[in-house]
């Protein structure tokens, strides 16, 4: 499989988390100190998803049909759920407990994928340290607007 496909994947996700935007509704909750600015998280994304994609690509090349590969797939379906959960339904306490079970995913990515390829393993890293920051932050919002 091409890494190419991977790309439209994680591209796919993308789109679809990008369909539903912060907007006035997330401007008007309280949110610590500590909350990145909006403009950071595009950028931060992109980023993060060109390693995803090359991760899973990886996994792919050296292994074919893993359990490893079907963690990348599950990983991918509760990151493009987030947005829709957390923007455009407005269930606070449903999209954290979707970030917990992507970074569940995650991690079982990385465990099954470092015998495979520790490229991929470590490709996932910076993902895993970003989506743990994600989920205290949605936590603490939730805690905050007691939603």
């Amino acid at each position: 499989m091409s890494l190419i496909v991977f790309l439209v994947l994680v591209a796919a996700a993308a789109w679809t988390g990008s369909r539903y935007k912060p907007g006035a509704w997330y401007e008007q909750l309280q949110k610590p100190a500590w909350t990145p600015p909006n403009w950071l998280f595009p950028i931060a994304w992109s980023v993060l998803y060109l390693m995803m994609a090359i991760s899973g690509w990886l996994v792919w090349g050296a292994g074919g049909w893993t359990a490893a590969l079907l963690f990348w797939a599950l990983q991918l379906v509760f990151n493009a759920a987030w947005s829709w959960l957390f923007f455009g339904r407005r269930l606070i306490h449903v999209a954290l407990a979707d970030i917990v079970l992507l970074w569940l995913a995650i991690m079982a990515f990385i465990m099954l994928s470092w015998p495979v390829s520790q490229a991929a393993a470590l490709l996932f890293l910076p993902y895993l340290l970003w989506v743990s920051f994600a989920g205290l932050l949605n936590w603490r919002i939730t805690r905050m607007n007691d939603t």
